[in-house]
């Protein structure tokens, strides 16, 4: 039974086809509004009034790109004419005031209200992001006379990649110009898109340095220092962020290199090493961004030589987890990358532990990094501390800076310590070549680290008295016990001199502490500089015995009887440097040389009695020093202030006015990556003394080791690397987080408090939602797209009216968003409720929880954040992308109406000859093509996928190939104003907009395979050549070039389209940023259920498909192209 359609949507038919001259034979005028109505349709009980609504803005509509035509300039009622005429008119006239409505363009007041406000929000946004909280530069470029020399005997047959990938070793002209090896391999790697010629300031550093000062040093050489051969590997800069396989051949090829590199020290035509020394049996690691990866997925291949690799540095490297989600491969490669190494440090015996003498070293550039989230740079989920750590480079001593990703390549301040530290881990005269695990450890803490860490290891501690002091008895240089000593002249005497602290005794209340400050530096050779810390103990020797016992001898008794002699320790090996800081001071980087700072515990001083200053400055100078025994009571407060007060009202602290050399807050709140704050100081008041120092301070963290330094504080910006969004948690159960801490150094010797307030900065916090959440406009779009089209099938089903994209979505705003963003926010809290039940409740109860009951998945979910604090992400990301997806919608139809220009000239007609009934016809935007044809070009095209394209081209032409349609379905709805032609237009609209949001997802491997084509690497992916992947976006894309309009679905029908966009929006706002592939699969199976709806009409055969694709419906009859 045909249902009758209204009076409104025939006379639209009749209209639109009265103005066309129609040929004179029977043909059944069938549009896309009555077409296949004898199939199952719903009720014709609808209700009249909810169709005549849904039909009311279905009226006729003028060119979307002109502006609708004026309404006639006749009177409202015509003397004469009958009441039911001008009734008519009057209807025609509500009529055209619903043109505008039928608009693409057009846009409701809520929808663009809502729209400009989530634009403005998202300009705020990227403003304070490029604006606000941003750190300044220090970094020197590196400049090198560098040369590569090309292994070709490095070929297919010791690797399949030979002919795509290469091998290079750096030679410095003017140093070592010899391209045989000779001292330790050490190989670069470079990352996403690199290029192996970033190796050169490195290793230039490495050249120069063991030329310029390790070859003159006998005591580095006899500790196992040696010259480094700096290998470097040319990948084609391949895109490997976006591609797990391309990752995973990079690492096959980097195990077949470690091989050949080892290979070359058994080649006596190759090497020139010493023959007593043993042959390198591993080769040290240095990775930059992806090539970090690259290097721990080495040790997971099968190719993997045993024991190859124990040292891994890397550079800005994302471990933690993948910089995108694109690609199925890419998510796989890391989760079970990850898995590898986490399993190994879980085992109880290091035999088990394949991993056990590997180091691995993470540095990470900072806020400076806006290509990879400094972030994922953390090993805490992977590494137990014993085994490596994540550093910041702010917290290098020297450095104090941040960087950004390519900086870290080439800056100076950061090459010259990571050049030094791998010189002091060789061991020339190991197989290894390189130290035991622990000593490797020790180094790079005590050239990484601040030193300042309550985990930092003290050199006091392991070393033997090297000095002798001897002092008068009757000396009037001992300070008072408990009494701070402040030099604020150095070398005011003539002569040498030395001032005694006595240190507490052991068990004293209160946790003593020694800090002492200086803007000299601390010298460890003998008679070396012009101050000495030393840590004595009274030693009964009896004249003339010293010389045989201490390398160094400070007689301050000018020879006279009855003197007491101590035996003590140089403190230089501890020194701390920091960054000096006076009134002229910008930068902590600025060439000021810096300060010396010690610091011990008393338990660290137990096997000592006294402290001396030793004053060897021969004249009177501007420096100073600062020595003092603390309680940790008056250094260490904690500010216990919620999360929620500390934002809304900031916090006002106060250094006291009897205080310690440096006091430190503790913030236990301030523990998230995604707030910033202001912190401002007041003035140092010091009265008649000049100061002696402006205020320093550091602001840190002790997981990861992040510190910033800001010197002369007056105002600081306050952000960094703690809990943010989407990171696993840590390994193992660490100690309490103690958030933020604040360590500030004050001239003591002022006398006056200064007040320290700590306010929230909103702008600078939006701006860290850039770097946080770039990857959820790869997937919160498609929620929103989801419930507009959800929307808009439903309509159609029940009225017949496909509305535009703009309409649908203001039906969303007022009804399911709403309720979206509710769901969002529950959910987000719930999750954030369940994550803290788990980690406070009865499951991690004692101490025999094991590592295995960490759930590193659990920031997967949603936005990735466990803090209930952030419970309006969830909806401003949804506003976010409502706005995206109407800029998507706009450029859309911006780009259809450019496209469909060119073809309204060439089919421009002038008015007197559009009727002339002897003038050929105009051909019809869908003229029937070949049935055959497009079954050939379809099943071509899939043959490709399956062979040699990747399905990600294939989806390119898809949409290729519907921008044509929906220019052709434009330009018919044009020149033919029916509802049908509308609701076509409208439905491949849709459809467009779909596919657009989907191609963010496809392009980054689409980008892999056209790079491989450019260097001539042909071998196809081996996961990316699935035709199901793409076949119903083929199917459908092909129905729709023959103007087919998808038929109205039945109740139940409906109930399942409803469904799978339902599924999708639910799934795009849960899993979409951490599984963004999976987005296109969910898609594809959408598309598949619309060409299963398109084909509901006929028979499922492959007559009927060929009968579809042609346009003839079941009776025989040629349907009217739209």
């Amino acid at each position: 039974m045909r249902r009758k359609l209204s009076s409104s949507a025939e006379e639209d038919n009749e209209g639109s086809t009265a103005n066309h001259p129609q040929p004179n034979h029977d043909e059944k005028k069938t549009t896309f509004s009555t077409a296949k109505y004898d199939l199952t349709r719903h009720s014709d009980t609808l209700d009249r009034r909810k169709v005549e609504k849904a039909l009311a803005p279905a009226q006729l509509t003028p060119s979307a790109c002109t502006p609708p035509a004026k309404p006639s300039s006749s009177p409202k009622k015509s003397e004469g004419l009958p009441a039911g005429q001008t009734r008519d008119k009057m209807l025609d006239a509500r009529a055209r005031q619903n043109l505008r409505i039928r608009s693409p363009w057009s846009c409701s007041l809520l929808t663009l209200t809502t729209t400009l406000s989530a634009f403005s929000l998202m300009l705020y946004i990227l403003h304070s992001f490029a604006t606000r909280q941003l750190d300044s530069k220090g970094c020197d470029m590196y400049y090198t006379s560098s040369m590569f020399y090309r292994f070709a005997d490095f070929d297919t047959e010791h690797t399949r990649f030979a002919s795509k990938y290469s091998l290079h070793l750096y030679r410095e002209i003017g140093y070592d110009e010899d391209y045989k090896v000779k001292g330790v391999p050490v190989l670069f790697i470079p990352g996403n898109a690199g290029s192996y010629k970033q190796a050169r300031s490195l290793a230039s550093e490495t050249v120069r340095h063991y030329y310029n000062n390790v070859q003159q040093n006998k005591e580095a050489l006899s500790a196992g220092a040696t010259s480094i051969d700096f290998f470097s590997v040319d990948f084609n800069e391949d895109f490997t962020a976006f591609h797990g396989q391309t990752l995973l051949d990079q690492a096959e090829y980097l195990n077949d290199a470690v091989s050949y590199i080892l290979s070359l020290y058994h080649d006596p035509r190759r090497s020139q090493r010493d023959p007593v020394l043993p042959d390198p049996s591993s080769v040290i690691l240095i990775g930059h961004s992806m090539g970090g990866v690259a290097a721990r997925t080495m040790l997971t291949m099968p190719n993997y030589q045993s024991n190859s690799v124990n040292t891994i540095i890397t550079i800005s490297a994302p471990h933690a987890r993948s910089p995108v989600s694109v690609d199925s491969d890419l998510v796989r490669t890391y989760q079970r990358i990850n898995d590898y190494w986490r399993e190994a440090y879980s085992q109880k015996w290091a035999s088990d532990n394949h991993l056990w003498h590997v180091t691995l070293i993470s540095i990470a550039g900072g806020s400076l990094d806006t290509t990879v989230p400094s972030d994922y740079a953390s090993l805490a989920s992977l590494v137990p501390s014993t085994h490596g750590f994540t550093v910041f480079t702010s917290s290098i001593p020297g450095m104090w800076s941040g960087a950004d990703h390519i900086q870290t390549t080439w800056c100076v301040q950061l090459v010259r310590p990571i050049a030094r530290s791998i010189f002091e881990a060789l061991d020339v005269h190991r197989p290894s070549q390189t130290k035991t695990r622990a000593e490797r450890m020790r180094v790079f803490k005590r050239w990484y680290l601040t030193g300042i860490e309550d985990t930092a290891e003290k050199m006091l501690l392991h070393k033997e008295p090297t000095t002798l002091l001897t002092l008068e008895d009757q000396s009037n240089s001992i300070n008072p016990a408990g009494k701070r000593l402040v030099l604020r002249t150095l070398g005011k005497h003539d002569k040498s001199n030395a001032h005694v602290l006595p240190i507490p005794p052991q068990g004293t209340p209160g946790r003593k502490k020694f800090t002492f400050l200086s803007n000299l530096p601390l010298e460890e050779v003998a008679h070396g500089g012009h101050l000495d810390v030393l840590f004595c103990s009274v030693l009964p020797l009896q004249p003339g015995h010293s010389a045989a016992l201490f390398s160094m001898n400070i007689d301050l008794s000018d020879g006279r009887a009855g003197s007491t002699r101590l035996a003590c320790e140089n403190a230089a090996s501890d020194r701390i440097a920091l960054p000096a800081s006076y009134r002229t001071s910008v930068h902590p980087f600025d060439k000021t040389p810096p300060f010396s700072y010690l610091q011990y515990e008393l338990e660290d001083l137990g096997d000592h009695q006294f402290v001396a200053i030793v004053d060897k400055a021969s004249g009177a100078t501007t420096a100073w020093a600062i020595a003092e025994f603390s309680d940790a009571s008056e250094s260490i407060m904690s500010v216990n202030t919620g999360l929620w007060r500390l934002v809304a009202f900031g916090s006002r602290l106060k250094l006291p006015a009897e205080r310690p050399l440096m006091t430190s807050f503790e913030i236990p709140a301030l523990y998230s990556s995604l707030l910033a704050f202001k912190l401002r100081m007041g003035n140092q008041v010091c009265g008649e003394n000049a100061e002696l120092f402006t205020p320093l301070l550091r602001q840190y963290l002790s997981e990861p080791h992040e510190s910033r330094y800001v010197v002369n504080v007056k105002e600081a910006n306050v952000s960094l690397h703690g809990i943010a969004p989407f990171m696993p948690p840590p390994l193992r159960s660490q100690a309490a987080n103690h958030g933020l801490s604040l360590q500030f150094w004050t001239d003591p010797t002022c006398g006056s408090s200064i007040d320290v307030s700590l306010m929230i900065d909103v702008s600078g916090s939006m701006g860290k939602l850039v770097i946080r959440y770039r990857t959820v406009f790869a997937a919160f779009p498609l929620l929103i797209v989801a419930l507009v089209l959800r929307k808009q099938f439903k309509l159609y089903d029940d009225s017949g009216v496909f509305v535009t994209f703009t309409e649908s979505m203001d039906f969303c705003f007022r009804t399911s968003m709403p309720l979206l963003f509710l769901a969002l926010t529950v959910l987000g809290i719930s999750l954030a409720a369940s994550s803290t039940a788990k980690s406070t409740g009865w499951s991690n109860w004692g101490t025999n929880a094991t590592e295995s009951a960490v759930d590193y998945t659990k920031n997967d979910l949603l936005l990735g954040s466990q803090d209930p604090f952030f419970w309006f992400l969830g909806p401003m990301f949804g506003l976010l992308s409502a706005s995206f997806c109407l800029m998507i919608n706009y450029a859309a139809l911006v780009v259809v109406c450019l496209l469909q220009m060119p073809l309204r000239l060439l089919s421009f007609r002038p008015k007197w000859r559009r009727h002339d009934p002897t003038k050929k016809p105009s051909m019809p935007a869908f003229a029937a093509t070949s049935p055959k044809r497009r079954i050939i070009t379809a099943s071509v095209l899939l043959l490709l996928v399956s062979t040699v394209v990747p399905y990600q081209f294939a989806y390119l032409v898809a949409c290729i190939v519907q921008i044509a349609t929906c220019v052709r379905a434009f330009r018919h709805a044009q020149e033919n104003r029916s509802a049908a032609n509308h609701n076509f237009y409208n439905y491949v609209h849709s459809i467009l907009i779909l596919m657009l949001c989907v191609l963010p997802i496809n392009i980054p491997v689409l980008v892999v395979w056209i790079h491989n084509l450019a260097v001539h690497w042909l071998t196809p992916f081996s996961s990316h050549h699935n035709v199901l992947s793409i076949m119903p976006f083929i199917l459908l894309v092909e129905t729709l070039t023959s103007g087919q309009m998808i038929p109205r679905a039945s109740v139940r029908l409906t109930y399942v389209t409803n469904a799978l966009f339902f599924s999708l929006a639910v799934y795009a706002a849960v899993y979409g940023i951490t599984f963004a592939y999976l987005l296109h699969h969910i898609v594809n199976g959408v598309a598949a259920w619309l060409v299963a709806l398109h084909f509901s009409g006929s028979d499922l055969s492959l007559s009927g498909l060929t009968r579809i694709l042609d346009g003839h419906d079941n009776d025989g009859d040629v349907k009217k192209r739209p």
